[in-house]
């Protein structure tokens, strides 16, 4: 019998940046949930309960940090894990997504898609 293919959200406003990562992860046999913003991500992760979030954090309606906040004020979704996948660099960010419960935080320039499948791999194997 073959396995359930592990169900990601990706939470991107960048359509060429999610159709890229939507492709990689597709290509590694995940089933794969897109929202452009963050009101999208919060009601696709109640209704889809993703294994894993891949969130952005500068997103329009509700930015990431809120949307971690709600997802993880929220008991149906509070043990999903999150990562981070962003731009946005400052430190004060970073510890603060952390402290809040996402999983890990990559910033866009320091990862190809493929280091990013294997962060997810990783978080999943735990």
């Amino acid at each position: 019998m073959p396995k359930d293919k592990i169900k990601i959200l990706l939470v991107e406003d960048d359509s060429f940046l999610l159709s890229m990562y939507a492709t990689k992860f597709e290509m590694e046999n995940f089933k794969v949930i897109m929202a452009e913003d963050g009101e999208k991500a919060i009601r696709l992760a109640l209704k889809e309960i993703p294994n894993i979030i891949l969130l952005d954090i500068i997103l329009p309606e509700i930015n990431g940090l809120e949307v971690l906040r709600q997802l993880k004020a929220n008991s149906i979704t509070a043990e999903i894990p999150v990562i981070l996948l962003t731009n946005v660099s400052q430190k004060d960010k970073i510890e603060q997504s952390l402290k809040m419960g996402a999983e890990d935080y990559l910033i866009k320039a320091h990862f190809m898609p493929s280091e990013v499948v294997d962060k997810i791999k990783k978080v999943l194997n735990k």
